[in-house]
């Protein structure tokens, strides 16, 4: 029942598993960047796994309190700065496959690469 306990741990393993498969075996450069943007949703979530303590209060203290657990707010505000870098790199990728598309006519990448070639 331990093993199963720590789901969350899973689903991160599965997530992460799924997006570097997408980010290394699709040509397509819209799946690439769902893939990478999965991946950073698992390291996301491996974070916010990793902060929770069990029985943790806020970390603001009170009168009487002295033996009180406190929670770390750091990975929850590391999180959220995150977050944003991740849709703004996510919007910039967006970006650049608009211009490949208007200077190739694809976003497939063995179609871009053979363009190239030649």
């Amino acid at each position: 029942m331990e093993l199963l306990g720590h789901y969350n741990y899973w689903v991160f393993a599965i997530l992460l598993m799924v997006g570097f498969y997408a980010s290394m075996a699709k040509s397509n450069f819209i799946k690439k960047l769902i893939g990478l943007t999965i991946f950073q949703a698992a390291v996301f979530l491996l974070y916010i796994s990793m902060s929770k303590i069990d029985g943790g209060t806020a970390p603001i203290i009170q009168a009487g309190a002295e033996d009180a657990v406190y929670s770390n707010p750091l990975p929850q505000v590391l999180i959220l700065t995150a977050i944003v870098v991740g849709i703004s790199t996510t919007a910039l990728g967006l970006g650049i496959i608009v211009r490949i598309k208007e200077e190739y006519g694809s976003i497939e990448e063995h179609e871009v690469q053979e363009i190239d070639r030649s």
